[in-house]
């Protein structure tokens, strides 16, 4: 087994580029548990996100998404099979917001910005820069405590941008805000991704929520996790749950994961 994080020359967009992929999974397993009493959550994962592609991981609860998720963010190693992230380390955003309560909006991402080596000269105006992207201008002294449960996940996504990683992992960042707020960050998702080109890998149990988010959908089975299918979103953008394209799709991956959920409940 084994986990790859190159340190390219150049930037790590440039390094995703010549690679071909931001991240591959490499016939990758997980077991948790010890030896004769392990259980098999992921199975033999082959997949490739490519440079400035917007991937969604989709699955019944405890098909090993976010154990996958973690494999790429490095909180965890896979059993067996490799890992590589051209890029170098990926940026990691939570179901939670995640933010330091003793901190401002702005403070929280200049930390981030901190670690990253940015001089301190140099902090507060990326910070409002990344505030902006994320339509939160100024928010910079905000607390956490005065913004809402939207502007908080708005402020972890400008603290995950902070990184400068070429890679953004999702772990279901949306799924405890109400449906209209949720509907507005797919918009401001979408937005962001296109304007700043970053690999996206997202994961989501929300059939919806991946048509309207994805270039590409991967369906992963119930335990132990394998890729069973795969599709290539092409609708175009900007995506509304109640578009008709965007409601026929849905059906027809809804479909194919009740039957994967069938399949797993008659073992």
């Amino acid at each position: 087994m084994a986990f790859t994080l190159d340190k390219p020359d150049g930037t790590a967009g440039e390094a995703a580029r010549r690679a071909g992929y931001a991240v591959r999974f490499d016939h990758v397993s997980k077991s948790f548990g010890r030896a004769g009493t392990h259980q098999l959550v992921l199975d033999d994962i082959s997949l490739d996100v490519g440079p400035g592609e917007f991937v969604t991981l989709l699955g019944a609860s405890g098909c090993g998404k976010s154990t996958l998720l973690n494999l790429v963010a490095g909180l965890d190693q896979p059993s067996s099979g490799t890992i590589s992230v051209p890029g170098g380390r990926p940026a990691l955003m939570f179901q939670e917001h995640a933010l330091f309560p003793w901190l401002t909006a702005g403070g929280n991402i200049e930390l981030a910005l901190r670690l990253r080596g940015v001089a301190k000269n140099e902090r507060r105006t990326e910070a409002e820069r990344l505030l902006d992207l994320v339509r939160l201008t100024g928010a910079h002294g905000k607390r956490v405590h005065e913004l809402s449960g939207g502007m908080r996940q708005r402020v972890a996504l400008a603290r995950a941008l902070a990184q400068d990683s070429q890679l953004l992992l999702m772990d279901e960042p949306f799924a405890a805000l109400d449906a209209i707020t949720r509907d507005v960050l797919h918009e401001e998702l979408s937005r962001i991704w296109t304007e700043t080109g970053v690999s996206i890998l997202f994961v989501t149990h929300n059939v919806l929520e991946a048509v309207v988010l994805a270039e590409r959908i991967v369906l992963l089975s119930s335990r132990p996790g394998r890729v069973v299918q795969q599709w290539d979103v092409h609708l175009k953008r900007p995506r509304r749950v109640q578009d008709h394209d965007v409601s026929e799709l849905s059906v027809e991956i809804t479909e194919r994961l009740r039957e994967e959920i069938r399949r797993h409940g008659q073992r």
